[in-house]
């Protein structure tokens, strides 16, 4: 069973005080929630591989008015342990804890046949999309028990909880991702303070549909704006009691 909060109505004040991590910040959706979290009151972490687009979402919360933000490049292709131990201590210094962490970036990889799929290609996408976010959630995971309130969000697919011919790589990742959620979601359940959730942006207007889809409409898709209310529901504490669970971002289509 998932759940979609498009109609959730977030008080402004919804993450005031709130340490939250947003990876694959550069644009996009990951983008679009960094300026959302903020706009909502957190200290956003932004972190991904440019730091040229990372550094204008920084100036576009600055001049918003938001909470100061930080800025953390990384390019989980190449990151390895070492890097996100660094990372965990960086931020233990600077902020203490973390209050959140929503695993945005990923990598679509190329959408063809599995008899012709690149093994090089395949191990890219296991990487970015399911290694490189294990990893780094298991180095941050001492900062999420600092925090009285805890949500770690990862990003799943459409294809990662219904297998769908030439989805490969991505399709696997996220199939992975969904069972991770559920065997940390459930480790975690005693602590009362973490919860961790699954969550389907659904067909929305980014690159990587463009990639995806190129014959697409793009004027029947939804913006990252437009599905930021179940971002801000699952981030913020009305989400408490809701842990290893699916949940969409936009309702299915009729």
């Amino acid at each position: 069973m998932t759940t979609c909060k498009i109609d959730y109505q977030a008080p402004s004040e919804l993450l005031d005080g709130r340490v939250i991590l947003v990876t694959g910040a550069g644009d996009g959706i990951g983008r679009t929630a960094a300026l959302t979290y903020a706009r909502h009151g957190a200290t956003v972490i932004l972190l991904g591989r440019t730091t040229a687009k990372l550094e204008a979402v920084y100036d576009e919360i600055e001049a918003a008015g938001g909470p100061q933000p930080a800025i953390f490049p990384l390019n989980f292709e190449g990151a390895t342990l070492k890097d996100y131990h660094d990372m965990a201590e960086t931020l233990d210094r600077e902020f203490g804890r973390l209050d959140g962490i929503l695993h945005n970036a990923g990598l679509l990889g190329r959408i063809m046949p599995f008899e012709q799929c690149n093994p090089e290609l395949w191990e890219q996408v296991m990487q970015v999309n399911i290694n490189g976010p294990i990893w780094m959630t298991q180095a941050l995971l001492p900062l999420l028990k600092s925090s009285p309130d805890a949500s770690v969000i990862f990003t799943s697919s459409g294809v990662g909880r219904k297998g769908r011919a030439y989805w490969g790589g991505y399709a696997v990742s996220k199939f992975a991702t969904e069972g991770f959620v559920e065997v940390l979601a459930d480790e975690l359940e005693h602590l009362g303070n973490i919860r961790v959730n699954s969550l389907n942006p659904g067909a929305t207007l980014t690159q990587m549909r463009r990639t995806a889809y190129p014959g697409e409409d793009p004027a029947s898709l939804l913006t990252p704006e437009a599905i930021m209310p179940t971002y801000l529901w699952l981030m913020g504490p009305e989400s408490r009691g809701h842990n290893g669970e699916r949940f969409d971002a936009q309702p299915p289509k009729a």
